[in-house]
């Protein structure tokens, strides 16, 4: 038995790679490439190649339940329903951005008067469906199984895929977070469909049914909108803390649908023999309900502690913009924008940020937004509610002293 990889058909997607058991599969210049002398022909990667690239003698590739065509635009109306919401959870806790894209499929729904679905995969889950309803869901469908008690790209990329074939929604929006983003890339590439990660907004192009998902691009310099006019699900991930949370209504019902998969735990390449959880230094930027943020026009290190003071007297957290953080001025772990954490306080004060689109992106949905700026045409001022032109030498002491009269009377 040989093993061979058609070159034209390969595209690169590594699936292959990772589910061999032995090492023998590598992508050398996007193509896939087999070490024979390795390889023990079990016939793994022929099953998971979705272009059907790899060819080994003797071998019969199951039957590929995927569908073969693709669903268009113009067909989605008829097809495909629904704009549906991973509802992420790990041991027991829902992910808030879940709650939020609910929120935010609920207004897609109304311009697609589709239905909104809440899709929740996992081990003893069932008592997450009640807050599925409360947060906007009309239906949740449930797949309830112990090899999804901890995630794993493979068991949670065939469940979501298998529902995806047999009911085919229009949307599937995930939360980009680490779980989010990986699953949201896989799952894209076994229904074949097209995905945009870190969206900041999503609207319905009302006439063409197109899902307009926006997102930073060429290095946060400018904000794309992108749309997958050819393939259905429409399928996007999204920043926690960007979309609104909507009200909890308590009560609220709707039906459940409940589905099994046919994996079994030996089936599963990938074991988690142990959880550790690394050690928090006590930032919490996306939990902050007030964060006062340094930027690079603070000008030295030592003018950090201006910013520092601030913050402590208000109870509030230290952010910081990249330009900061890449001066070493502060750690990675309070940065704020397209490459650091998103956040959505009651309260953000800006102090020497300049306001680029990276940074604008990750704070821009604040409550209230202070900008503090000794230049008067920083576009950190067009995102303000209110904005104080001077140095902050001069300013923010005087902030800190105000603040700190007024909270202790």
């Amino acid at each position: 038995m040989s093993l061979t990889i058609n070159a034209k058909k390969c595209i690169g997607c590594g699936i292959c790679v990772q589910v061999c058991p032995v090492d023998a599969l590598d992508l050398v210049n996007g193509i896939a490439v087999v070490d024979m002398e390795k390889c023990i022909k079990c016939g793994k990667c022929v099953k998971v190649c979705p272009t059907s690239a790899i060819d080994l003698e003797g071998y019969i590739k199951p039957k590929d339940t995927k569908p073969k065509k693709v669903v268009t635009a113009e067909e989605a109306s008829e097809k495909c329903s629904g704009v549906w919401v991973l509802i992420e959870q790990s041991d027991g806790v829902v992910a808030e951005v879940s709650w939020e894209l609910l929120g935010e499929a609920r207004k897609l729904s109304k311009d697609l008067q589709a239905e909104v679905v809440g899709v929740l995969l996992g081990d003893q889950v069932e008592e997450m469906i009640p807050d599925c309803f409360a947060y906007g869901a009309d239906t949740v469908y449930v797949i309830d199984d112990p090899v999804l008690k901890e995630y794993r790209t493979e068991p949670y990329s065939e469940a979501l895929s298998m529902l995806v074939n047999k009911y085919s929604p229009e949307i599937i929006l995930l939360g980009a977070t680490t779980l989010g983003r990986d699953l949201a890339g896989h799952t894209a590439t076994l229904v074949r469909t097209g995905l945009t990660a870190d969206c900041t907004d999503l609207s319905i192009e009302q006439d063409t049914r197109l899902l307009r998902q926006t997102r930073p691009a060429f290095g946060g310099n400018v904000m794309a909108t992108i749309v997958c006019t050819d393939h259905r699900p429409q399928m996007a991930t999204v920043r926690p803390k960007v979309m609104d949370m909507p009200e909890y209504q308590k009560g609220s019902e709707g039906k459940i649908i409940r589905e099994t998969i046919d994996i079994k735990e030996d089936d599963v390449m990938t074991k988690i023999l142990e959880k550790v959880k690394e050690a928090s230094g006590g930032v919490y930027l996306d939990k902050a309900d007030i964060i006062v943020a340094a930027g690079k026009g603070v000008g030295t290190k030592e003018n950090m502690k201006l910013v520092e003071e601030l913050a402590d007297v208000l109870g509030g957290t230290l952010g910081a913009s990249r330009a900061a953080v890449e001066a070493g001025w502060i750690d990675v772990a309070h940065q704020v924008g397209q490459t650091g954490f998103t956040v959505r306080p009651k309260l953000y004060i800006s102090i020497g940020i300049s306001g680029a689109i990276q940074h604008l992106v990750g704070m821009q949905t604040s409550d209230t937004i202070i900008a503090i700026n000794t230049d008067e045409n920083a576009s950190i001022f067009n995102v303000a509610d209110y904005g104080i032109v001077g140095d902050l030498q001069q300013i923010v002491p005087l902030l800190t002293e105000a603040f700190r009269k007024k909270l202790s009377s």
